[in-house]
């Protein structure tokens, strides 16, 4: 069987690089295709971001590649139209795709589910207000938020910028003792690389955005990988599952 082509639309530069480090570690071809809008965690700008003229232009740049998937690997630009928009987000995208799509924030709800987590602390890099957007998208998909802290980052380039030390002191002041996992949701912060030491801090699982938007597109497919280098959710058996 033929691996797996599963593209990603990734907005303007800061982490892309955690998906060819995924693609070295998976059976899988994972190209990035890149739009552009303003640079700040701001509604405004987010729904532009995500608008379907912008998510069209990224779907025409990966339509060589013959994707099985489709993912909007941006979660604030997905979590900021609400629910019912980011469903609309999506099937608009797998419509001009002619595959099936998803976005980083489904994919942090179908990753939760595939782990069995309720109740989760947020650990988000975002404006507070932008964050909050993210809780209530949990809430909605019936995801319990224990725990939850904003570090009000403006821009995505600056959150590019936090290195390993920062992503887990970051993690690590924000864990919750009720949450059975620590969501990280921002595509734009380098995690891939410290995911096992993220999870051997916590003792818990991390889910992280650029982490589950692979694990996402890769379920679209149908084509699920193990790899324990990118942590719990790519484990054939979660080893925190059931804590």
């Amino acid at each position: 069987m033929p691996a797996p082509t599963i593209g990603f639309i990734y907005p303007d530069h800061a982490a892309e690089d955690d998906y060819p480090r995924a693609e070295a570690l998976l059976d899988a071809q994972l190209p990035v295709a890149h739009i552009y809008g303003t640079d700040l965690h701001a509604v405004p700008e987010l729904l532009d971001l995500g608008s379907p003229d912008k998510l069209r232009g990224g779907a025409a740049q990966l339509a060589a590649h013959r994707p099985d998937a489709v993912v909007w690997a941006c979660t604030s630009g997905s979590f900021v139209y609400g629910p019912d928009g980011a469903r609309e987000q999506v099937r608009g995208l797998s419509e001009v795709a002619g595959v099936p799509a998803s976005s980083t924030s489904f994919a942090f709800v179908a990753a939760a589910r595939a782990l069995g987590v309720r109740r989760v602390a947020v650990a988000a890099s975002y404006p507070e207000d932008v964050a909050r957007l993210f809780a209530d998208f949990l809430a909605d998909a019936g995801i319990t938020v224990a725990g939850f802290a904003s570090a009000g980052i403006e821009t995505a380039a600056e959150v590019g910028t936090l290195d390993a030390e920062q992503v887990l002191a970051l993690a690590v002041a924000n864990d919750h003792p009720e949450a059975d996992a620590l969501l990280i949701p921002d595509t734009a912060m380098h995690t891939l690389e410290v995911l096992p030491r993220l999870e051997a801090a916590l003792g818990k699982p991390v889910l992280t955005a650029n982490q589950v938007t692979i694990w996402e597109g890769l379920r679209l497919a149908g084509a699920a990988r193990i790899s324990p280098a990118l942590g719990a959710l790519f484990a054939e058996r979660p080893a925190y599952v059931g804590r």
